[in-house]
């Protein structure tokens, strides 16, 4: 919002210099964007009247003018503007004076004619960017006056950028009282009294959707002059706040609506046809508004209209058909009270804005339409004459907003803010608000009830950003956090992510971040997802999902990396996974674990001479795996996944808790993808890996050990690591190790079975084994593979 200093200053006027006052309302929260000066910086310019004004003997666009500047006697002038004539009044800059820009005035000889000063434009003057002639200045301007002190240029233009929550700022009135808070300076508001009615007729008003406007007020204005001309004080008023002079009615109602807050709107009463309605469109109405265009409201578009037809986009803009004009002299003054929900993005919705719906939908106050109306009508009545009737109001009271009191304790004012303020400063601070807030207090509580114009204040902590700026934000220190330095205990059993990143990268893998929001198609290929986490606005059309599984954008890097003719690619990601919660997971909503995925393809070495070639497989990956485990060890047990070749994928089972799968790229992935060779993939939950073992020291023997083998022969389908197991459960505690070294299928074997060979080491701290206790041993493990394990001691 773009306002005049002067202007300002007229409600409230602190001691404080234009540079001061704009710091105070930035700090205040209504942050000055710009901080222009009406006029250029000029010096013994003063007001004049050309007397006579001749052709120049030696130049046919130049002029010889008398001109009478108050100094006793005509100066001859050259003037070369083309709108130089007889009797009009205009600025003349005097020998010595100087013009924006450092430029200095002096007596010159312009075509062999002396030349005592100069008649000067608005452009010349840093007043406007353009000029076509002389600054033609009222008739009634006093000859010899400084033409700054006339003209109150020694003005400023603030343009303040207001947050959408203090549209009550969006006026003069709404800003002096920051102001007059702020400063403790005394405020002298508008009065508007009741303007007493000169003849009966009314046109009667009917609220269809009270929701959306519970308040319209409005009165006939009978005997108008729209030809007025509008004051210059009015002009200059509406000039300096960016809105152009258009006609005497017009300004008005543009004139209150910076004045007060509230917007108008004029209709050409002779063209309106019976009661005015506030209402809905019907199907198929259309509406031909003042900026031209024609639309076709949409059902929740508010409109004003008539028994006949739309007259207006309520809040918005109004129609061409029912407009004023120069010819108009009836007209129906509106002021109403607008819903913001029912006006937000209307006007945008049709492609456009104005000053109306800027403030309606933000919160006008639902209490100033009687008031504007009334203050709209005197002005209009001082400049184009006329007889006003009386004031027909619609109103649904229990449609209005309401304004609950909201209690506000000093202590969670001194907890918020930080500083000391004790309940008699708080009350202080509220007494400089004491015309817009109602304040009880009760003890260090406070009850305050906001005024209707204060849409912004709901909740405490509202009140509380209210004393923030009251007391100042410069006056509330920066004091750095303080708090004690403690030294957390580190479980030793647990390592944190970037422990495993370091690990992972120790293998040779290099980290990548990859988008959480992927292709629909991944979630199908690589997770078997037929109903992924959609989003409800995706920043493109192949990201419109949230990935339940990181090899996707893992196979991605290798699809990129491939086309870059890169051989070998070795990368992993930790990140978070997303999918809607089931019964069995404790959550509510979506699940969203962390994961760790690492991907290997391409040659399992890098190209050397030491070494031939050859593709990573399934188990050089499970070395990675094992690797990042240690010292626990997992279980491996044969999956079906859907990202995964059959009978080359496992899960991962550490401590009985499946944590994750390893597997061969399926094949079908593999040629849909062209990724050439099959890469070789782990996706695991990343808890399982945060959890280590402590080390624990154990003595190391000083007596021989003694190993023995045990071969077996069991089904196939049974796995090695289940045997293992439940070896490693039975045995004695001289065992120290048992370790698969041989699986034989083949000549002596029958062939739905298979040989499993484990080497049994034995040994104590204490003392040399025996044979017997050697045996034994071997005995019960047999035993055990014999009777629970379906196995027999092979031949």
């Amino acid at each position: 919002m773009q306002f005049s200093e002067l202007w300002l200053r007229s409600f409230v006027n602190p001691a404080l210099d234009t540079d001061a006052l704009g710091h105070l309302l930035t700090m205040a929260g209504l942050e000055v964007e710009e901080q222009d000066a009406v006029a250029g910086a000029f010096s013994k310019i003063v007001v004049a009247q050309i007397v006579e004004a001749e052709k120049h003997p030696n130049a046919d666009k130049l002029r010889v003018c008398k001109v009478d500047a108050g100094q006793g006697e005509l100066l001859q002038i050259v003037c070369g503007a083309p709108n130089a004539a007889a009797g009009i009044k205009i600025p003349c800059a005097l020998v010595g004076a100087v013009l924006p820009g450092n430029f200095a005035i002096k007596a010159a000889k312009l075509r062999s004619v002396e030349s005592f000063g100069m008649l000067c434009s608005a452009k010349e003057l840093g007043i406007s960017e353009e000029s076509s002639g002389l600054l033609v200045l009222p008739a009634d301007a006093p000859v010899g006056t400084d033409l700054r002190e006339y003209l109150a240029l020694d003005d400023t233009l603030f343009t303040i950028k207001l947050t959408p929550n203090r549209a009550d700022c969006l006026s003069l009135t709404g800003i002096a009282r920051e102001v007059a808070a702020l400063t403790s300076s005394p405020l002298s508001l508008v009065d508007a009294p009741a303007v007493a009615a000169t003849h009966a007729e009314t046109r009667a008003v009917v609220l269809d959707a009270p929701a959306a406007c519970p308040r319209y007020a409005g009165r006939i204005i009978k005997g108008v002059n729209a030809k007025a001309a509008t004051p210059d004080w009015m002009v200059q008023r509406l000039a300096r706040s960016g809105i152009r002079s258009i006609s005497a009615l017009v300004d008005v109602t543009n004139y209150v609506m910076l004045e007060l807050g509230q917007p108008l709107h004029a209709f050409d009463n002779a063209r309106l046809q019976g009661a005015v309605h506030v209402r809905y469109p019907q199907p198929g109405e259309t509406l031909l508004l003042l900026n031209g265009q024609t639309i076709t409201p949409a059902a929740d578009t508010l409109l004003i209209a008539d028994e006949a037809r739309p007259l207006a986009l309520a809040g918005v803009m109004g129609g061409e058909e029912s407009g004023i004009t120069l010819d108009t002299t009836e007209l129906f003054l509106e002021s109403a009270f607008f819903a913001p929900d029912a006006i937000a993005g209307r006007a945008r919705a049709y492609g456009f804005s104005s000053d109306a719906s800027y403030r309606f939908e933000r919160g006008v106050d639902f209490n100033l339409a009687p008031q504007a109306l009334e203050r709209a009508t005197r002005l209009i009545l001082d400049i184009c004459g006329g007889e006003a009737g009386p004031v027909v109001e619609a109103l649904q009271a229990d449609a209005l907003p309401v304004r609950a009191p909201i209690r506000l304790r000093a202590a969670r004012v001194r907890r918020v803010l930080g500083i000391e303020l004790t309940a008699d400063h708080v009350a202080e601070m509220f007494e400089r608000q004491s015309q817009s807030l109602s304040v009880v207090r009760e003890g260090d509580d406070f009850v305050v009830t906001p005024p209707s114009y204060r849409f912004d204040i709901e909740i405490e902590e509202d009140l509380i950003e209210e004393i923030a700026r009251l007391h100042g934000y410069d006056n509330i220190p920066v004091n750095p956090p303080k708090g004690p330095i403690t030294m957390l205990p580190r479980p030793e059993a647990r390592r944190d992510a970037m422990a495993v990143r370091r690990l992972v990268a120790g293998r040779e893998f290099q980290e990548v971040i990859n988008f959480a929001f992927v292709e629909e198609a991944w979630e199908k290929d690589f997770a078997g997802s037929t109903n992924p986490v959609r989003l409800a606005n995706p920043i493109a059309s192949q990201m419109s999902v949230m990935r339940s599984t990181l090899i996707g954008g893992l196979v991605s890097n290798v699809v990129t990396n491939r086309k870059r003719q890169t051989n070998r690619v070795r990368v992993f990601e930790i990140g978070r996974c997303f999918s809607h919660a089931t019964d069995e997971q404790p959550v509510a909503g979506y699940y969203q674990p962390l994961r760790i995925a690492a991907l290997a393809a391409g040659f399992a070495k890098p190209e050397q001479w030491g070494e031939a070639n050859r593709l990573v497989d399934f188990y050089d990956l499970k070395a990675d795996l094992e690797a990042l485990l240690l010292p626990r060890v997992a279980r491996f047990e044969r999956v079906s996944h859907p990202a995964l070749h059959p009978g080359r994928a496992a899960k991962v089972i550490l401590d009985g808790r499946e944590i994750g799968v390893i597997g061969e790229l399926h094949p079908v992935w593999v040629q849909r993808y062209e990724l050439g060779t099959a890469p070789v993939v782990f996706e695991l939950e990343l808890d399982a890996l945060l959890e280590t073992r402590t080390p624990a020291y154990r003595e190391v023997s000083r007596f021989p050990a003694v190993t023995r083998d045990l071969a077996l022969v069991v089904e196939q389908g049974v796995a090695a690591a289940s045997l293992q197991e439940g070896l490693q459960a039975v045995a004695p505690g001289i065992v120290q190790r048992i370790e698969l070294f041989d699986q034989y299928q083949g000549k002596g074997i029958e062939p739905n079975r298979k040989s499993l060979a484990f080497r049994v080491v034995m040994q104590e701290t204490q003392r040399t084994l025996e044979e017997a206790e050697v045996e034994a041993a071997m005995a019960t493990l047999t035993r055990h593979a014999e009777e629970n394990l379906g196995a027999k001691l092979r031949a």
